[in-house]
């Protein structure tokens, strides 16, 4: 009976446990690395990390073929002692300062484009055109840069639209570098509009249906039954 209460009150309780740094290893693992810290022998100290990273290795087979995958496990290794383990590494040993340093903010592009309806890759592509030389290539692009900003202001505005309108935002937006000439003729809007998807048609089409059939089962349900 005696034997019964010894081992009740020697029971270990998680929350009287130390905090696990990396549970996903489990508290057997965390007790493998507090033992490989308590070896005064280097060699053997070292001999017991390599094991343990062995072990590591056996346990995430799917990282196998990460780039970095020994040298990833060797950092858990440090971590999960706090970096107190003292053994021979083939990798640069990262320190606490480096684990806990902020990466630096990203720059975050601030576009704040005039004619937000064309985009803003259209400046990108207008950036390409004048750096090339002036030639039948480059007229090409013009021409369909051009056409292409038709296509984005038919899209967001109106169903139709003059060519020298386009001009005159294409010329804009170049900072006067790319001047069409009014005789030249862009692709006509039907054409862009035809090949609209009919989105809005089509959501029309189904709210009518839905209308219907709502009424086709307030008719139903209103008929008398004998």
């Amino acid at each position: 009976m005696s034997l019964a209460n010894n081992e009740v009150f020697n029971l270990e309780y998680n929350t009287e446990r130390p905090q696990l740094i990396i549970p996903e290893y489990g508290r057997h693992f965390q007790k493998m690395v507090d033992y490989a810290m308590s070896i005064e022998d280097d060699v053997e100290r070292n001999k017991i990390a390599q094991s343990i990273i062995s072990v590591m290795g056996n346990l995430q087979p799917h990282f196998r073929d990460v780039p970095d995958f020994q040298h990833k496990l060797w950092d858990q290794l440090f971590i999960m002692s706090d970096f107190k383990l003292k053994v021979d590494s083939p990798y640069p040993i990262t320190t606490k300062e480096m684990l806990r340093e902020r990466p630096e903010s990203l720059a975050y592009p601030q576009n704040y484009p005039k004619y937000r309806f064309y985009g803003n890759n259209i400046k990108l592509m207008i950036d390409v055109a004048i750096s090339w030389e002036k030639g039948d290539k480059r007229d090409g692009l013009e021409y369909a840069i051009a056409n292409h900003m038709k296509k984005c202001y038919l899209n967001w505005n109106k169903d139709t639209v003059e060519d020298k309108i386009i001009f005159k935002h294409l010329l804009e937006l170049s900072d006067g570098q790319i001047d069409l000439s009014e005789d030249e003729t862009l692709t006509d809007s039907g054409q862009f509009l035809k090949n609209r998807p009919a989105k809005q048609n089509s959501n029309r089409s189904n709210n009518l249906a839905k209308k219907n059939n709502r009424n086709t089962n307030n008719n139903n349900r209103n008929k008398k039954r004998f």
